[in-house]
């Protein structure tokens, strides 16, 4: 019996993150391109990445895009801020398989936005301690005053579903964090997590109408959909595209909060995957 084979451009898009985070990207990649199969990955067992050494969050990066590789996929995106600052720079971290982070892509929407130069960044603890968002920006302009912060209670919050405009929890950490960068007048300000956008009324309403909010998935998902259409891989599938989700935690759990990550009835199968697969 001949083997079936599956067109490269039918193959599916990868996404991955620490948790649940990047279906804010994948959301952005649904309707940028409805047709297109997508694979994600949340590791919900071990989120937090973003208090982790660059050790280990380079460890389980890697095991990450070993895991989504196994899913024959034709580009894999890193929807996790602290992975792309910390082994973005890297090579080819994906091999042959084309591959994106966020702060690049970020990173060139807000430099394209900012009218007084001073851009400000937020994202976990190793986001912000690895500088990868200020040396992306002075890249493309030079000029650029970049005031970053790190967040560090926001992701918790956000898995917890900790995320009302006009809850006093989320108004206290909001003031908190990002009060040093309001106070030094940006008019563009990169969510550098993709937990964050779920934050997003609050962030918007304290920083003021007259700062622009980049979303890193957003961002990300646009970049995936030019770099597929550059190299002619878009889907050629008629019907609408599916997604298949893996969890490294309950994946009850995870259908429960997906919702709202999505903003949408959740529909798809989860599959739970243990530590030792992904290790293996």
């Amino acid at each position: 019996m001949a083997e079936l084979t599956v067109e490269t451009s039918d193959k599916p898009i990868g996404v991955f993150d620490s948790g649940l985070g990047g279906l804010t990207c994948v959301m952005e990649l649904m309707q940028l391109m409805p047709n297109e199969n997508i694979v994600y990955f949340g590791d919900t067992a071990r989120i937090p990445y973003g208090t982790r050494s660059k050790e280990t969050i380079t460890e389980y990066a890697n095991q990450d895009i070993g895991f989504i590789k196994k899913h024959d996929v034709k580009m894999i995106i890193a929807a996790c801020g602290t992975v792309s600052s910390v082994v973005g720079g890297v090579k080819d971290p994906a091999g042959e398989v084309p591959f994106t982070g966020v702060v690049i892509p970020a990173v060139q929407t807000a430099c394209a936005a900012a009218r007084n130069g001073r851009i400000g960044v937020i994202g976990t603890a190793a986001t912000i301690r690895s500088g990868a968002y200020g040396r992306a920006i002075r890249a493309i302009r030079s000029d650029a005053v970049v005031l970053g912060n790190s967040c560090p209670l926001f992701v918790p919050m956000v898995e917890s579903g900790i995320t009302d405009k006009n809850d006093p929890v989320v108004k206290s950490m909001v003031e908190r964090y990002l009060s040093p960068i309001r106070n030094e007048n940006v008019d563009v300000l990169i969510l550098g997590c993709t937990h964050y956008p779920l934050l997003r009324d609050a962030i918007a309403d304290f920083m003021g109408e007259d700062v622009t909010l980049i979303s890193s998935g957003a961002a990300a998902a646009k970049y995936a959909m030019n770099l597929l259409a550059g190299k002619n891989l878009l889907s050629s599938r008629k019907e609408k595209g599916s997604i298949t989700y893996y969890t490294s935690d309950s994946a009850e759990l995870f259908a429960q909060n997906a919702q709202s990550f999505i903003g949408r009835s959740f529909t798809g199968e989860v599959r739970k995957v243990t530590i030792d697969e992904l290790c293996s």
